[in-house]
């Protein structure tokens, strides 16, 4: 615990402190439950991305053994190539965090008499795979944003709460009892000052 002054200004200055304190608990206390419950949802969402990922990775195996050969295979990834990753930003509880739009592929054709039928299958499957990924991508950086703020805030709230607030509490006690002590002194030497002058007269 710090050093304090015993004296008056030091107790409004702690008084004024307390109240800071005080004040700004509730707000934080409240950014904590919000940021408690994004956090929840943001695992919910990474989940929900995981399992369809998954779920489209398995569709495009399936179709991918319909390709007579790696080649032929081959051939038909080039068909679909990613442009950008379009992406947003909202603000949740104060922090700026990215949101995904879409992914742009490069707009490709192909002659459908010469490749096999199921290429349209494919080329939708796998496009969707890359979408998910990158889905994936932004909601785990999302996570990692809301998670670190979370901890920021909890630190915070743990601070005011366990630390400043009962400092505080103790330090303007503390003041209050050396302050009254102080006075009770004070009137003491006074009372014998007057009764020793009251003797000499």
């Amino acid at each position: 615990m710090a050093k304090i002054k015993y004296t008056k200004t030091e107790q409004k200055h702690q008084q004024d402190s307390l109240k800071q304190f005080q004040r700004f608990l509730p707000t934080l206390q409240l950014k904590k439950q919000q940021l408690q419950q994004e956090v929840r949802l943001s695992i919910e969402k990474l989940s929900v991305n995981r399992a369809a990922r998954q779920e489209a990775l398995d569709h495009l195996a399936e179709l991918l053994q319909f390709f007579s050969s790696p080649q032929e295979s081959e051939k038909f990834t080039s068909l679909v190539e990613v442009v950008t990753i379009a992406t947003s930003t909202m603000n949740i509880a104060g922090i700026t965090i990215p949101v995904f739009d879409r992914v742009e592929f490069a707009d490709k054709s192909w002659d459908l008499l010469t490749t096999p039928w199921h290429t349209d299958d494919c080329v939708a499957a796998l496009k969707e795979s890359l979408s998910l990924r990158a889905e994936g991508k932004v909601l785990e950086k999302q996570y990692q944003l809301l998670l670190a703020e979370l901890t920021t805030t909890t630190q915070r709230v743990n601070l005011f709460e366990k630390v400043k607030i009962p400092e505080c509490k103790e330090n303007i006690r503390r003041i209050r009892i050396q302050l009254g002590d102080m006075e009770t002194s004070a009137v003491a030497r006074s009372k014998i000052a007057k009764s020793k002058s009251q003797k000499l007269v």
